[in-house]
Formats: structure tokens, sequence, C-alpha cells
């Protein structure tokens, strides 16, 4: 082996030590990400019924609205902060995030999810069951529609910061946390005001009420590819934006450290 090649085959391992860890940083960002969501989120619902009431609605819709903004500013370099799967959906429809990310995302987002359902089962019993998103004063039907609705309007606005990113910058993060707290102001008392699948799985799965658990993810689903096809119709196709990208996949210092794929490839 000459010099050159063996100073080739050490740059090529630690290129892909540095892909693997990149990763690896990845995954565990939406893993713990979407686990605070889900923590806060249902922990907020079981708190109002363990507080008969005095954690009220609004409390409610705070609660995530907050986290998220504050992740997104703490973690959204690492992995974009999607904690949704259909927000990494609609990132991956609009071609700003990799289709082949799409399996290891939404897996880290459920685990993430579940982990926390069973902590609050843990520690609250069955008092979860408040955390568990379930139509309260709408059918079922009403409440898969509100909850495409309210998915749409979610991320139509996370798409539009995307695309807007040079002039929006690190407002974003207030843009959706805003937009959480409105629709959760709305629709909260309504049927839950998930917008997020993996929210809604991890307790569902702990608490066994897996009865309604459809609606939170059909709605969510058909509201952000509804998001899609809306923001293509206002923005455009997309434009081949590498700040953009950034904001969908996480910098991580930069373009040269960003992993092609869950192996570093393709």
């Amino acid at each position: 082996m000459t010099a050159h090649s063996a100073r080739s085959g050490s740059r090529s391992s630690a290129t892909g030590r540095d892909r693997s860890t990149t990763w690896t940083r990845r995954l565990a960002a939406e893993l713990f990400g979407t686990f605070a969501l889900t923590f806060v989120a249902a922990g907020a619902d079981v708190a109002g019924r363990l507080s008969g009431g005095e954690v009220g609605a609004a409390a409610r819709a705070a609660a995530p609205a907050l986290l998220i903004a504050a992740m997104i500013y703490a973690l959204g370099d690492v992995s974009g902060a999607h904690y949704n799967p259909v927000v990494s959906l609609g990132f991956a429809m609009r071609r700003l995030f990799p289709a082949s990310w799409l399996a290891p995302y939404w897996l880290a987002q459920l685990g993430g999810a579940i982990a926390a359902a069973f902590v609050l089962r843990g520690l609250f019993g069955g008092a979860l069951e408040a955390g568990v998103s379930e139509p309260h004063l709408v059918t079922s039907g009403t409440a898969v529609v509100v909850e495409a609705l309210l998915t749409l309007l979610l991320v139509t606005v996370i798409l539009g910061t995307a695309d807007r990113s040079r002039l929006v910058g690190p407002n974003a993060a207030l843009a959706v946390g805003a937009t959480i707290a409105l629709c959760g102001l709305i629709a909260i008392p309504l049927e839950g005001a998930s917008m997020n699948p993996a929210r809604s799985f991890g307790p569902a799965i702990a608490s066994g009420r897996i009865g309604d658990l459809w609606i939170y993810l059909v709605g969510p689903v058909v509201g952000s590819i509804l998001a899609v096809g809306l923001t293509f119709l206002l923005h455009g196709p997309t434009a081949p934006d590498e700040k953009a990208a950034e904001i969908a996949q996480g910098d991580q210092g930069g373009q040269a450290e960003r992993p092609q794929g869950p192996e570093g490839t393709g």
C-alpha cells in the first residue's frame, strides 16, 4: 500500500465515522425532542385532570407550543427539529429532505413518544388516559376533518418559513410555536388538537386506548399532503436553496458533514 492510498483510506474511514456520528445525533435529537413534546403535551392533559381543571385549556395549548419553540432553537441544527412524522413527510414531499431518511426519523419519533407515554403512566397511572387524543365535543368524522385542517395550517407555516428562511431566520421558532398554540386554543376542548401522529400514538399504546387513534393518523397525513400542495401553489416549485435544506435537515456544521442516508450513502 502506498502512502497516498493509506492517507486516502484514513480519510475515508474518518469521514465514515463522522457521518455515522452525525446520523446518530440526528436520530437521538428526534427521539429526545418527540419524547419531550409528548411528555409535555400529554402531561399537561394529565395535570389538567389531576388538578381538577386548575391547569386549563390555555396552559395545555401553550405548553407544547413553548416546548417546540425552545427545541427548535436548541436542537434545530442537529436534525431539523421535526418531532412529528407529518412534518418529515411534508419536507420530503417538498424535496427539502431525503425520502430515504423518513423511516429512521419516523422510528425515532415514535420511539420517543412511546417512551414518554410509559414514563407518564409510571408516574401517574391511569390518569394517562387524559393524555390520549380523543374527540370530546365532536364526532369522529368532524374530528378527522379538524385534525386535517389544523395540520394544513401548521405544516404550511413550517414549509413557508423554510422557503423564506433567509428572511425569517430564527423567528421561525416563534411562528411555529405560535401556530401550535393558536390551534390548541381553538381545538383542545373539541378533539385534543394533536396534529402529530407520534404524540397521539404513544399515549394510545401505553394506555391501550387505540379506538380513535386512526383519527390522529389519517387527519394529520391528509393535512400535510394538502399543505405541500398549497405551498407549491403559493411559493412555486422548490428552488435549489441550501439554506432551506439546512432548515429541514439540520446543519450539523456544514454540508460536508451531512450524511446522505442512515449509513452515510445514497
